[in-house]
């Protein structure tokens, strides 16, 4: 059997940088960012779950009818391994294959085309023992990555607010950089400055 790679989006942050706003309803070309990464992801044909916090029916509008699996984070207040190890968790509940992989997929990043991540699915099932990460042309690593399934009991064990560094610096020999186009690996929007600079439009005042 060929193996799968299940992409876990997550969005349970907390858009705390945002000053009140939710940057994962923030409309691109009139698509929220969330349901834009999450329809990206969903092309490549792989099975995909979206992490969310509790009181996130903005963020649910936003996915309706998408075909996404929803998974709740009542605990991401605790930070974004919360998502990481619930969302491995639903992703372990649907009985993965011994060579299966996960993608760890951010939410507010909006470069991702469905293309680049295809691309790193298809260089994970030609070697599925290897960690695919997304890096700049440069060679500077960034998003997503593709962690095989006999390192999913290290993301298991992660705590805080980390997406998995622990889990990539462990394993580095194993870490095989893609270089994406221009930004796409690194390029994400946390605050009202990143969103208008992205869009170009003038910055917010503070």
């Amino acid at each position: 059997m060929p193996s799968v790679v299940h992409i876990l989006v997550l969005a349970a942050g907390a858009s705390s940088r945002m000053r009140g706003c939710d940057k994962l309803v923030q409309p691109i070309q009139g698509q929220p960012i969330l349901r834009r990464v999450a329809e990206q992801a969903l092309a490549t044909g792989a099975p995909v779950f979206v992490t969310l916090p509790p009181a996130s029916e903005p963020r649910r509008a936003a996915l309706a009818g998408c075909r996404a699996s929803l998974v709740e984070v009542p605990d991401a207040a605790e930070g974004m391994s919360r998502s990481i190890i619930r969302g491995l968790a639903a992703v372990s509940a649907c009985d993965p294959g011994p060579q299966d992989g996960v993608m760890i997929l951010p939410a507010d990043m909006p470069g991702f085309t469905t293309g680049a991540l295809a691309d790193l699915i298809s260089r994970f099932r030609a070697e599925p023992g290897l960690v695919w990460r997304g890096s700049t042309t440069e060679g500077t690593p960034g998003h997503p990555a593709i962690f095989p399934r006999d390192l999913w009991s290290d993301l298991a064990k992660i705590t805080g607010d980390e997406g998995g560094r622990s889990v990539l610096r462990r394993h580095a020999d194993r870490v095989r950089l893609v270089p994406l186009p221009d930004r796409m690996a690194v390029l994400d929007l946390d605050t009202p400055e990143d969103w208008a600079a992205f869009l170009g439009r003038p910055a917010p005042s503070a």
